[in-house]
């Protein structure tokens, strides 16, 4: 399992790379059986997102630490450094960009782009 990550580096050039999730055998809500998880991350907010099919927003960086999840529709996501990506249908993507150039997003194709987002401190 593994989600992609979008963050800045010290120069504040967005790039892309990807992370695998640590996933352990836990009881998570007994008497259930034992089951993969990950470690937990303290959240402060969760929001619902709809962009409607042909979205092109202006070039810029995430207000806030946050992830998302594609629930339907597709984005092109591209990064400061050129290297863009599709993000669709249970994908997760953490946005960590928020000093620097930031990114460009794009809703692709027919269908509008429909997401959770979760945001951290």
């Amino acid at each position: 399992m593994q989600y992609h990550h979008l963050y800045s580096d010290e120069t504040g050039e967005s790039h892309w790379r990807d992370v695998e999730v640590t996933l352990q055998e836990r009881s998570f809500a007994p008497p259930a059986q034992r089951i993969l998880i990950s470690d937990p991350e303290a959240a402060k907010a969760m929001l619902f997102l709809k962009l409607p099919a042909g979205w092109d927003e202006p070039v810029h960086p995430t207000p806030i630490a946050q992830t998302l999840i594609c629930l339907a529709g597709a984005v092109r996501v591209t990064a400061s450094d050129g290297e863009a990506r599709q993000i669709g249908m249970g994908d997760v993507w953490r946005m960590e960009d928020m000093t620097g150039k930031g990114h460009h997003t794009c809703v692709t194709g027919d269908a509008d782009f429909e997401a959770v987002i979760v945001q951290y401190d």
